[in-house]
């Protein structure tokens, strides 16, 4: 299996995706490893600060001790030169924000899975013309889950992961799941911003949500 094929399915098996950024170096693999203990097994890391690149150069340098099997990905990328230091420093797969064709064209040549970001039926009609299959709406919680069950009909085989407003409860991930999405993305609602001091509590909560995935997915 292919690396790109690999990181998709593992983000349709999980149907979550926790996103974060943290300025400091132990305190990310700390929150990982949380995040590896609580069961998940892909992650998306996002290039939002100065110590982005060399944060997750450390995430991935630690994953064989810490975390292994887990899938590295990297998010608010940007630019073509983003989306190449990161693959170059190990991303398993990006995320970006906008559409871009300059990020599109290094993850083709690298074969990474690339989720471009959406919020209009012209921007997902582009991106499946780029050749991707999977992306990221944003922002949720302005497009509600209505806009996903509207547009599904009209891009056939399309996945879609939706961040932004998005809760780690039964109510709001059922209302996104029963519109059609593949996987919800959850930051600062589940990663909080001293979820590194209380890794069991992130722990506890990565568990429960991914109950109520598989509670969704059977």
């Amino acid at each position: 299996m292919d690396q790109e094929t690999m990181a998709k399915q593992a983000i349709q098996q999980q149907g979550v995706l926790p996103l974060f950024y943290h300025a400091d170096a132990a305190a990310c693999v700390r929150l990982v490893q949380a995040l590896h203990a609580g069961g998940m097994r892909v992650v998306e890391f996002t290039n939002r600060g100065p110590a982005a690149l060399a944060n997750f150069k450390a995430l991935v340098a630690a994953a064989p001790a810490h975390y292994p099997g887990m899938l590295l990905g990297a998010g608010t990328i940007a630019t073509a030169d983003e989306a190449e230091a990161f693959i170059e420093a190990g991303a398993d797969f990006l995320v970006s924000p906008v559409f871009d064709a300059g990020v599109c064209d290094k993850a083709y040549l690298h074969k990474r899975l690339w989720l471009p970001g959406c919020m209009t039926p012209t921007e997902v009609h582009q991106a499946r013309q780029a050749g991707c299959s999977m992306v990221k709406l944003f922002p949720g919680q302005v497009l509600g889950p209505d806009f996903v069950a509207a547009i599904r009909p009209l891009f056939a085989g399309m996945e879609y992961v939706v961040t932004g407003g998005v809760a780690p409860t039964a109510d709001s991930i059922g209302a996104w799941w029963k519109a059609g999405v593949s996987a919800v993305g959850l930051g600062s609602q589940l990663i909080g911003p001293h979820a590194a001091d209380e890794p069991a509590a992130l722990t506890a909560a990565c568990r429960q949500v991914l109950q109520i995935i598989q509670s969704l997915q059977s």
